[in-house]
């Protein structure tokens, strides 16, 4: 079987050695696996890609050589307790979800809201009118509705959220994520404009050769270390729907920090409004307000916003629409602001660009940054560079 493996991945072009082949079948003698499929595929992975770019084709071959593995009959398999607490989850096809109508706009979803707060004096479950679980009510927990507000559930399932009443807390991002950042740094870097700049700390080499021959003893001349002068504002998403892509943003982020002297990072969740945090463990004790950075940092500044831009339209366009607070002003209003300052900006989007035209708020974003939105891949982030040096 293994043999195999290893030949569809040498036909599949991923170049695997006979040397890392014996790495895995030791592996596997040693027991590192074990009898989890799970296990050996990532055992596997680590033996056999050297090259991240490896990855796709090798998960292809994977799929395609141990199709239909099935565990061993002995090998006992224990149902989580949080599967059996989410059994009570309503489960609906995607017809029944169609007939489930929306409320019919933000006004009339959280004046409906008030007004089961005031009416209701006991817990329901299932239904379509109370604040619950496990219906299809616009208000509560692991149910479904297509326009509506999270309460009591910690984290998104749907992303049919416009309000989530529950507090929550993000980690920062890790800038010292090295693995997959080199070729995003590649790409950074055509964002570059060198100058010299502070002591004189580098061995200036022309100079001290032509001073030495003319004066006829060693003259050292020493000169500024060249860096990037480029300026970059980071703004970055944080939590929620971009859960997903936190390792992806490590690495950009992680990136960005070694090539930029002059990077400034701040953090915001779904769309930027009048607040913004460099900690997401103090994003509730130590918010920079948005007025305060745009009076600090110079309009020589590059502006470039990660996040997957999918959210209730109401967040953007809609003054207290924001799903963590009220907003005074709609989302869309702070955007123009920011791009007013900084007309050189960019958007990067994780999100997989062929669903960005399914996702109303991303195409909000894309009209607001004037097209001025790419995707997060290598040709995404050559293209954004390119644009800022403009």
């Amino acid at each position: 079987m293994f043999i195999g493996f290893f030949m569809e991945l040498r036909k599949a072009r991923v170049p695997v050695s006979l040397r890392e082949y014996l790495t895995l079948i030791e592996g596997m003698e040693k027991h590192v696996a074990g009898t989890s499929v799970e296990d050996f595929y990532h055992l596997s992975r680590t033996c056999l890609v050297k090259d991240e770019r490896n990855l796709d084709k090798f998960d292809r071959v994977f799929g395609q050589v141990f199709k239909g593995l099935e565990p061993a009959e002995d090998v006992a398999v224990e149902i989580p307790e949080e599967w059996l607490r989410l059994m009570a989850e309503r489960l609906l096809t995607q017809e029944e979800k169609d007939r489930i109508e929306a409320m019919g706009g933000w006004d009339k979803l959280m004046e409906t809201l008030r007004q089961r707060l005031a009416e209701q004096n006991k817990r329901h479950e299932g239904g379509n009118k109370w604040i619950g679980t496990a219906g299809t009510s616009p208000y509560g927990a692991h149910g479904y509705n297509p326009e509506g507000v999270r309460i009591g559930q910690e984290k998104n399932r749907h992303n049919r959220a416009v309000k989530v009443w529950d507090k929550r807390e993000f980690k920062n991002l890790d800038d010292t994520v090295e693995l997959g950042t080199r070729n995003i740094k590649m790409a950074l870097r055509q964002l570059r404009r060198f100058a010299r700049s502070g002591a004189p700390v580098e061995l200036d080499l022309p100079n001290t050769i032509r001073d030495t021959a003319r004066k006829g003893y060693l003259d050292l001349r020493m000169m500024p270390e060249r860096h990037n002068a480029v300026k970059v504002l980071l703004f970055l998403d944080a939590g929620g729907s971009m859960e997903p892509f936190v390792r992806l943003c490590e690495e950009l982020f992680s990136a960005a920090r070694s090539e930029f002297k002059h990077l400034e990072q701040f953090y915001f969740h779904n769309c930027l409004y009048e607040g913004v945090w460099r900690d997401n463990r103090r994003r509730y004790d130590e918010v920079t307000p948005t007025w305060e950075v745009l009076h600090t940092y110079g309009n020589d500044y590059r502006v470039v916003f990660v996040g997957d831009a999918s959210m209730s339209p109401y967040e953007i366009t809609v003054p207290g629409a924001s799903v963590e607070h009220m907003n005074d002003e709609a989302g869309a209003t702070w955007m123009q602001r920011v791009l007013t300052v900084y007309p050189r900006a960019v958007w990067l989007n994780p999100t997989e660009e062929k669903w960005w035209d399914h996702t109303p708020s991303i195409r909000i974003l894309q009209d607001i940054m004037g097209g001025r939105m790419y995707p997060l891949t290598l040709e995404g982030l050559d293209k954004a560079m390119r644009e800022l040096t403009r």
